[in-house]
């Protein structure tokens, strides 16, 4: 298939979605498809890349409104490409009117990765854009049954959409050097709980870093953001009497990533937002064989984990919960192994690279097939 990915960024600009779209892309380039991938580009002029077996346009950026990129040629650039299907990621705005103006007779595809969370009047304004794209879809991926549900755009399209949990390299996380796990023990001595994402808003880390004044562990946090949200998180440990068992190490390559989930006792995702709509360090942690406690957010969080099965679910923004959660793994090592390995053996059947694969390229046959478009 000649496929085209449409979002606002790609690698190297670092987040959930633009790590997903790059393993997606080079995944499907690999099964030998012809992929590419239109982003808005940080320069003025439109620039067009080959790398890894895909072809990389970034268009020429006018201005940033509201986080989001103004391209003015994405429409152009997307007639040009010609595909026979585009993918389009949501929520990038720009992408639904380029899909409006350039590609109304090629089959679409939409990853729905989030709704709109912090800019409620933003979200608001732009529904009818969002609702005449999904509506206009083939079909329509979800990352887990409970993002049909709770949101407000999908759920009256449920018949339209299909459950493709995200899926990650399984095998770049089951195994770590073990030179660089002892170091880490030796540097933080366990038990051991690990945190890995940006430091935004969303994540409630610093809801973590208040649990750990009644948890009797370490905490690592590995992931950077701006700066002053990690002085903010400092300054919080500080004052709670815990910069001794509080650290943050920022961002990590991944070999050393590696070795902190094989060094951690437990991973938590202690997000207080529907803007994490599926916590993919949640898999990573789960191939290393962590359990891992997370909040109902009524999205992917606990589908990824399963409350008594692969870890602990409690509510979001409940700090004693959070703890007592905690408490128990720390306290029950066994208990703590018995849920990583149910962890991983989940991670195996529902999360890996190729099983997301074949499942988005089923309903890419859906989406060229279907007789209704």
């Amino acid at each position: 298939m000649r496929v085209l990915h449409l979002y606002k960024a790609y690698d190297p600009v670092l987040g959930g979605i633009e790590h997903h779209l790059r393993l997606l892309a080079e995944g499907q380039a690999a099964h030998g498809h012809t992929v590419s991938v239109l982003v808005s580009g940080a320069a003025h002029r439109t620039s067009v890349e080959q790398r890894n077996g895909l072809r990389i346009i970034r268009a020429g950026r006018l201005a940033t409104l509201a986080s989001t990129p103004l391209c003015p040629a994405l429409p152009l650039l997307l007639a040009r490409a010609r595909p026979e299907l585009v993918h389009l990621h949501h929520p990038f705005p720009p992408g639904d009117l380029a899909a409006l103006l350039a590609a109304r007779r090629t089959p679409l595809v939409v990853t729905y990765h989030s709704d709109i969370v912090r800019q409620r009047r933003l979200a608001w304004a732009l529904a009818p854009l969002f609702r005449w794209t999904l509506r206009r879809a083939a079909r329509i991926i979800a990352t887990s049954p409970a993002y049909i549900r709770s949101s407000p755009l999908l759920a009256p399209l449920a018949s339209r959409c299909r459950v493709v949990p995200l899926g990650v390299p399984l095998e770049r996380f089951a195994t770590a050097d073990p030179a660089r796990v002892a170091a880490l023990r030796a540097r933080f001595p366990g038990p051991l709980v690990l945190f890995v994402g940006r430091l935004r808003y969303y994540k409630g880390a610093d809801r973590l870093v208040r649990a750990m004044a009644d948890v009797p562990a370490r905490a690592v946090f590995v992931g950077g953001d701006a700066t002053v949200r990690r002085a903010d998180l400092e300054h919080l440990a500080a004052s709670l009497g815990l910069a001794g068992r509080v650290h943050f190490v920022g961002e990590q390559p991944e070999a050393e990533l590696r070795a902190f989930y094989h060094a951690a006792d437990v991973f938590v995702l202690p997000a207080v937002e529907r803007s994490e709509a599926f916590g993919m360090a949640q898999v990573e942690a789960q191939a290393a064989g962590l359990p891992v406690v997370t909040t109902e957010l009524g999205t992917g969080t606990s589908y990824v984990t399963l409350h008594g099965r692969t870890g602990f679910v409690v509510p979001p923004d409940n700090v004693p919960a959070l703890a007592r959660a905690l408490q128990v793994l720390v306290a029950n090592p066994a208990l703590a192994r018995a849920l990583g390995a149910a962890g991983r053996a989940r991670a195996a059947r529902e999360f890996g690279l190729e099983r997301m694969l074949e499942r988005i390229e089923d309903v890419y046959t859906e989406a060229l097939t279907d007789p209704a478009r």
